[in-house]
């Protein structure tokens, strides 16, 4: 009976195994880069591309904060989401076209 029981949970314990999904790393989160602009994310806090630090809108697979004062664009809001491990779509306010961010150091 004992073995029975083994066997069942080592039957059980394989099939969650299998079925489990394995842990992803696609998050926003990291350095993102545009040309020579360069912005850093770290759950809501943000390096903006004209240098301020400041906290936004986290969600793992999007962020949105609102241009500071000091920068060019101030009062527009930003919006990226994650479209996979390498890129993210940047929005400046409903008016302008998308930009296509790339991580400044891919993922492995």
């Amino acid at each position: 009976m004992a073995r029975t029981h083994n066997m069942l949970a080592i039957v059980i314990g394989l099939a969650v195994l299998v079925v489990a999904n394995p842990a992803r790393a696609d998050a926003i989160d990291g350095e993102w880069c545009l040309a020579s602009r360069h912005l850093a994310i770290n759950g809501p806090n943000i390096l903006t591309p004209g240098g301020n630090r400041i906290v936004g809108n986290y969600d793992r697979h999007g962020f949105s904060y609102v241009v500071p004062v000091n920068e060019e664009g101030a009062g527009t809001e930003v919006v990226m989401v994650l479209l996979n491990e390498e890129n993210v779509r940047l929005t400046r306010g409903p008016e302008a076209a998308p930009e296509i961010w790339k991580r400044c150091k891919p993922t492995s």
